[in-house]
């Protein structure tokens, strides 16, 4: 029996919500060939390298899945019997943990849970009849993960290539209450088109994920650069040589982020240290200007870009109270930042109305299990004699 992959260099990478374009794009910078979008994700074709560069350095993605076998199932018992059949220990050892994440759609078999439940009692099965003794399961970092997706009683099994979701960088150990996922930071900071020519701010930056992840792409830091390992490392062709050329190559490009160029603030002084934490642990990270003040006590911001993600009146404040407080970012924006182009994420898309200024861009973004929107304002000489309030 082989591999799917092997026989056709077709993988599956995971994306956000509303973030397939994006992705999409940047897997094809990567390297990717014949990419396909769908909802959730891109199929594409890839080689060893491509593979090994799209996990080390995309910064929008969750996962890349390499298909091994697929098949029709009827039932679960099916399923079981199927996948004792599968030549597991080409992907992994009897005494090493793996685990399994599934989803079902349109499926006799109803239940996600029970369908990852008849996968490992399967490779269980296998196990036992060929050693005499089973893997055993590991919720929390196992050494070798495993996707099963069935729709209209056809399953794929995969192996998932980067092990952890790649959303998870390593550098925020510290976090703020509902902290922005690091791919969506990574994906606002791609809309912004920012590339350094200006001074980027984030004047609420919390725990730090925007500032961290447009330093990461100024300086050309890869996504996974402080990851020790990677799901690929399991697949029966992985070439080790190959992989350090690669993470070499991308380890070369990184270059130095002049100071200020990326500034931060925020009115607690507490996640203020959370956020210097977690640059501390990136290169170049001391280069970032952090301060612990609010914006309303900063005299101005001029032509610049400034990116930030308020809170949202969930969990971190009373809504009226955050009403206000983006109805005076709204007026610090349009008194205090002439020539900057102002990007806020909000997790509540009818708080926008409440920061008073015509947006030139809205854009749909998810941020886990919340859908938000990407708001654009741009600050621009004379702005102040337009008509700005909302109508």
């Amino acid at each position: 029996m082989n591999f799917e992959y092997l026989e056709n260099n077709k993988f599956f990478a995971q994306a956000p919500g509303l973030m397939e374009a994006l992705c999409e794009e940047e897997l094809i910078e990567l390297g990717a060939k014949d990419t396909e979008k769908v909802y959730r994700g891109i199929y594409f074709e890839a080689d060893k390298e491509t593979i090994y560069r799209i996990n080390y350095c995309a910064r929008m993605i969750s996962r890349v899945l390499a298909p091994l076998f697929s098949m029709h199932v009827m039932d679960a018992k099916e399923l079981t019997r199927a996948a004792s059949k599968i030549p597991w220990e080409k992907l992994f050892a009897v005494n090493e943990t793996f685990s399994i994440t599934a989803s079902v759609a349109k499926s006799r078999i109803t239940n996600s849970l029970y369908a990852a439940q008849c996968l490992k009692d399967g490779i269980a099965d296998y196990f036992r009849d060929k050693y005499g003794k089973r893997p055993d399961v590991a919720t929390v970092n196992p050494d070798v993960r495993f996707n099963l997706h069935i729709e209209t009683d056809r399953a794929v099994i995969s192996l998932d290539t980067s092990g952890e979701s790649l959303h998870k960088r390593g550098y925020r150990l510290a976090a703020g209450e509902a902290p922005m996922q690091e791919s969506l930071a990574a994906a606002i900071i791609r809309i912004t088109d920012w590339d350094g020519d200006k001074v980027l701010w984030d004047p609420m930056c919390g725990s730090g994920t925007i500032v961290c992840e447009a330093l990461m792409s100024y300086c050309r830091i890869p996504a996974q650069y402080l990851r020790k390992k990677f799901g690929f490392t399991h697949l029966p062709d992985y070439d080790k040589l190959i992989w350090t050329k690669v993470k070499s190559k991308c380890d070369s490009q990184l270059r130095p982020l002049p100071h200020g160029l990326i500034k931060g603030s925020d009115k607690s002084q507490r996640i203020i240290k959370a956020a210097q934490e977690n640059l501390s642990r990136l290169p170049y990270g001391e280069s970032v200007e952090i301060t612990g003040q609010p914006f309303q006590h900063i005299t101005e911001f001029q032509n610049g870009v400034l990116v930030t993600n308020p809170p949202y009146g969930i969990r971190l404040g009373e809504l009226e109270e955050v009403k206000r407080l983006y109805g005076e970012l709204g007026d610090f924006i349009k008194q205090k930042c002439n020539g900057t182009t102002a990007y806020i994420y909000t997790g509540s898309p009818q708080l926008r109305k409440n920061i008073g200024l015509r947006t030139s861009r809205r854009i749909p973004l998810v941020n886990g299990q919340l859908e938000g929107v990407l708001l654009q304002i741009d600050s621009y000489e004379g702005s102040i004699k337009r008509k700005y309030r909302e109508e």
